[in-house]
Order: C-alpha cells, then sequence, then structure tokens
C-alpha cells in the first residue's frame, strides 16, 4: 500500500513541495546573499534536516 503521510524521506520532493505551496521560489536570482525564498538554500536546510531527523 501507498504511504499517506511522511513522505519526506527525499529532499527534493520537501523543496518541490514548499515550491507549491509558493513559500519558495522555482528558480534561483543567484543574489550574493541569497534571498530567504531561495530554492537552493532550502534544499540545503530540507538535506540538513533530514541527516539530523536520521
Amino acid at each position: 500500500m501507498g504511504k499517506k503521510h511522511g513522505g519526506d524521506d527525499d529532499p527534493k520532493a520537501v523543496v518541490r513541495k514548499l515550491i507549491k505551496s509558493g513559500k519558495v521560489k522555482k528558480k534561483c536570482c543567484k543574489s550574493k546573499p541569497r534571498c530567504k525564498k531561495c530554492p537552493v538554500l532550502a534544499l540545503k536546510k530540507a538535506k540538513a534536516d533530514i541527516a539530523k531527523a536520521a
């Protein structure tokens, strides 16, 4: 059977969900100090969170 909740084991899936909800932009604007809606930062943070949880 499929999972209902808890599909947060893949950092890309987490960021994809944030993009769909409008919390993160689709493309990085490549500004030097990364903006708070940056997908690059979101992916880095998601990887760190998953590594910390494991």
